[in-house]
């Protein structure tokens, strides 16, 4: 993960698909700090930050976020970056880990390439569980 993230940091990500709404959503739960911001690109009527380096289809197929500076980063990083900052510090390890990272940013593609797929799976459902079940032994 880029140590230069600022927050509170905009992430762009597809809300119509299961998965990753439940993600996004049970992060959002535990941003007890606010510095989570989400923005449902599957929204047709999104308007796009005159700052934003890709086309609404690319935040559609892949997640995005802009940090307080006006930054934009993608992919891993915005995963490593949104679990650190809600207290998954072990999860932000994992996603910026320099020794997993070439197989996560390998990985991550074809998740998000088969996210629908994936969604119709338990994975939203042991997912919102796990990290609810984390959130509620800090609350």
């Amino acid at each position: 993960m880029r140590s230069e993230i600022t927050f509170p940091l905009t992430i762009y990500y597809d809300a119509s698909c299961p998965l990753c709404r439940t993600e996004m959503e049970t992060l959002k739960q535990a941003d007890d700090t606010n510095q989570l911001i989400l923005v449902d690109c599957s929204q047709t009527a999104m308007q796009l930050p005159d700052s934003c380096p890709v086309t609404r289809d690319a935040l559609m197929n892949r997640i995005h976020a802009q940090d307080a500076m006006g930054r934009w980063i993608n992919g891993v990083d915005v995963f490593a970056a949104a679990y650190t900052v809600t207290g998954f510090t072990k999860i932000g390890k994992l996603w910026s880990s320099r020794i997993l990272r070439p197989l996560l940013s390998r990985t991550y593609p074809w998740v998000a390439d088969h996210r629908q797929w994936l969604s119709k799976t338990p994975l939203p459902w042991i997912m919102h569980k796990l990290i609810s079940r984390k959130v509620a032994k800090r609350g």
